[in-house]
């Protein structure tokens, strides 16, 4: 059990006792020679659960979004991303880097971008211009909100008008199937490539996985072994991610009760705007007055074992998981209702 409540993000949740057995005792060989059984079963599981040819294990979530820009864009063309997205926002300029792409960031409120946006922003064939070659989606979206099904295909329908694929980052897709109520196999049927996370909800140590067709995955495996990401034993890592998908794939609807249940005592807080509208999934998102300087509150926290993130853009954000329970949020809540009182 974590000796302190962690309510940063779900990427830092520790492998269960049952992974760590696993990793233990798996099963490995050197999978640059496609001979480590594990991560076998791993990518096999992974192509079967979402519907798709292959998969491809990757050592991160960037890792496999930037594998994916690499392997379907040619250098110098350009991809559409909605404004706010992971790969613009937090992936450190790595398409520039890697796959050499420019990006054309579209507002995108929620992770959706309006499709007559979409289409005004794809590049004909002017030699002036970088031509199109990827349209890029993200779901469940960094902003705590799933993004419904019948607009990913209407996307994807818009994209196969114009000859071109739609890559998804989905480092939480089971987070948004749970949100949907919905076989993860319908996400992906939606888009061409899809990558998710091992790590953050479902509580691998280490990993992601890409997902496509198997002339897809062919390519990208070499790619991976240009980014350096082709590993040797890595049926050590891969068998913490098979028991994320076989078995905490089943339970994230409980993290999402346990972040309205978190919400609905924040709201009860005077002067805490909670946002209601945005879960979801597994976070909350509230402003604390600004007269509360944040870098106290963080470190007044920390002294409780609470450990948060401070602000972005006025916002906070609280992150549920596998490692906080309703005593936790009670403990935390009551802890930041003192704390505010005060002021």
């Amino acid at each position: 059990m974590m000796n302190y409540i962690d309510l940063r993000s779900d990427t830092v949740t520790w492998p269960t006792e049952e992974m760590r057995e696993a990793m233990a005792h798996a099963l490995v060989g050197d999978d640059v020679y496609g001979d480590d059984p594990t991560v076998n079963k791993l990518e096999t599981l992974a192509a079967q659960m979402l519907g798709k040819e292959a998969a491809l294990f990757v050592p991160s979530g960037t890792f496999g979004n930037q594998l994916a820009l690499f392997t379907w864009c040619p250098r110098g063309s350009e991809i559409i991303v909605g404004e706010q997205c992971h790969i613009i926002q937090h992936e450190a300029g790595a398409a520039a880097v890697i796959a050499g792409v420019q990006t054309r960031p579209i507002y995108a409120p929620d992770g959706i971008m309006p499709l007559e946006s979409i289409e005004k922003h794809i590049r004909d064939n002017d030699i002036h211009y970088p031509p199109t070659s990827l349209i890029c989606l993200e779901n469940a979206h960094s902003s705590g909100k799933m993004v419904p099904l019948a607009y990913m295909q209407e996307v994807h329908e818009l994209a196969q008008r114009y000859g071109l694929p739609v890559h998804l980052d989905g480092a939480r897709i089971f987070n948004a199937a749970a949100s949907l109520n919905a076989d993860v196999k319908a996400i992906a049927a939606t888009v061409d490539s899809i990558m998710f996370c091992l790590s953050k909800g479902l509580c691998a140590p280490v990993g992601s996985m890409l997902v496509g067709t198997k002339n897809f995955i062919d390519s990208a495996r070499r790619k991976r072994k240009i980014m350096g990401g082709a590993m040797r034993q890595a049926g050590i890592l891969a068998a913490a991610g098979i028991i994320a998908l076989e078995t905490m794939t089943k339970r994230l609807h409980d993290d999402h009760y346990n972040a309205r249940y978190m919400a609905e005592l924040l709201s009860e807080i005077p002067n805490m705007e909670v946002e209601r509208d945005n879960l979801d999934i597994n976070m909350v998102f509230c402003r604390i007055p600004e007269y509360i300087e944040s870098s106290n509150l963080v470190g007044f926290l920390q002294s409780k074992n609470i450990l948060i993130n401070p602000p972005e853009l006025g916002m906070y954000r609280f992150v549920t998981h596998y490692w906080i329970q309703k005593d936790h949020i009670e403990y935390f809540v009551q802890v930041l209702r003192e704390y505010l009182s005060k002021f």
